[in-house]
């Protein structure tokens, strides 16, 4: 996802929680947070290769973001997953998704939590690589001192070769919030189509970027 709803600051704690719904509507699935797209199921190709590449650099890995939990299983179900932990802020997006999957993988578990806050706690170089796909709002985007905070925690967590994944992107840039943070960067293109109603992405068809950065 591009363009995402989150409520509440990312340093001073959670607001009211926004409304949640699985949407279907002509063939369309869209998870929506507080009345905008937040995921929708046309990405599936997407979140899968994303996940695929995580899954070629170890065996223990972290997910921000359940969403519809596309990438969740099929990391946690990749014959090279020993631990698949999802981190999610918002129970009704677990319940959700655990009704529409009622039997998971051994290899997933899902917690509760505020990235924001759980990254500071997570080990140093204990999981292999990391996708991440939370719903957040554009002014966290744009908080330069927010990222340059949180990053160096992130490579912190990373094992030596491990790699992190954003979700993709529609534009060929590489991710300001990153890309200071690493040395390697790798990037594939894909193809995507988008639903005609889809807000979030430049263009409903055309090139996707996945970047994948490595900590050396």
């Amino acid at each position: 996802m591009e363009s995402t709803t989150r409520t509440g600051n990312p340093e001073a704690g959670e607001g009211a929680s926004p409304e949640i719904q699985l949407i279907e509507n002509d063939g369309e699935v869209t998870l929506s947070i507080g009345g905008e797209q937040a995921m929708q199921a046309w990405e599936r190709d997407l979140m899968w290769a994303s996940a695929d590449l995580l899954c070629r650099h170890g065996q223990d890995f972290y997910e921000v973001g359940l969403g519809l939990g596309l990438s969740a299983l099929r990391i946690a179900n990749h014959p090279a997953t020993r631990s698949h932990t999802v981190l999610e802020l918002f129970g009704e997006v677990e319940e959700l998704f655990r009704r529409q999957h009622p039997e998971l993988p051994d290899t997933l578990s899902i917690e509760r939590g505020d990235f924001f806050e759980r990254i500071f706690e997570l080990p140093s170089e204990s999981i292999d690589g990391m996708f991440f796909d939370p719903a957040l709002d554009m002014e966290v985007w744009k908080d330069e001192g927010l990222w340059a905070r949180v990053v160096p925690e992130i490579v912190r967590a990373l094992r030596p070769g491990g790699v992190f994944i954003p979700f993709f992107s529609t534009r060929p840039e590489l991710r300001w919030q990153y890309v200071d943070h690493f040395r390697t960067v790798h990037v594939e293109r894909h193809r995507y189509r988008a639903y005609d109603t889809t807000e979030y992405t430049y263009g409903t068809s055309g090139n996707a970027y996945i970047q994948c950065f490595h900590k050396d």
